[in-house]
């Protein structure tokens, strides 16, 4: 399944035209960094897991690319991961031309709580997968344990970057669920009975 069409048009939105010079920093499988270049972007990708040829495995702190390399970049549903998160986004401000977009695409693990972890269960019951038996609490402390917020990730941008407010959104149905959950999820939201755990940002460099 390749990435969501309303994060294509979020990404699209802060990138310059094509032919930029795109960094997508935790590009996973790759599909983003396909898009990208389908449209005229020259996208390098990075990861620090092995994945496909056109995504090199490294992670952000130890890419050796040259001062203001790239016209923007692309982090979605990475930097929550990234270590260690200061040197990283130190690199990356160093690798970003002045004026430098970053779109940021994230998981706020600060707004999931045991309503939206019980939720998430519960679809994924529902949907018939197997091996999720983990109390919502539990799940909720574990994820809070190994991630970083959306807050952190925002003051450790703003040492180098001008950043902008997040803007909240649904994400769970994004969660390995169905797509057409999304406007349940976001009325459960509306209602006050879910958090809005998703966030995008633009950040640009100063």
């Amino acid at each position: 399944m390749g990435p969501p069409d309303d994060l294509i048009v979020f990404v699209r939105s802060v990138l310059p035209d094509p032919p930029a010079r795109v960094l997508e920093v935790g590009a996973g499988g790759g599909e983003l960094a396909t898009r990208l270049a389908s449209i005229g972007y020259d996208v390098v990708a990075i990861d620090p897991k092995p994945g496909p040829a056109h995504v090199l495995p490294v992670p952000l702190h130890e890419l050796d690319e040259p001062a203001d390399a790239f016209d923007a970049a692309v982090a979605v549903l990475s930097l929550h991961h990234v270590e260690p998160l200061p040197e990283s986004l130190a690199n990356l401000a160093r690798m970003l031309r002045p004026g430098g977009r970053l779109a940021i695409d994230e998981f706020d693990v600060t707004a999931f709580d045991a309503r939206a972890a019980r939720w998430l269960i519960a679809q994924w019951a529902a949907a018939g997968r197997d091996g999720h038996h983990e109390e919502p609490d539990a799940m909720v402390e574990a994820h809070r344990a190994h991630l970083h917020p959306v807050s952190r990730i925002a003051r450790e941008l703003a040492a180098h970057f001008a950043v902008g407010l997040p803007v909240r959104s649904a994400y769970l149905y994004r969660w390995d669920l169905d797509p057409s959950l999304r406007t349940t999820e976001e009325r459960l939201i509306a209602d006050g009975r879910l958090p809005a755990t998703g966030a995008r940002l633009v950040a640009h460099t100063m």
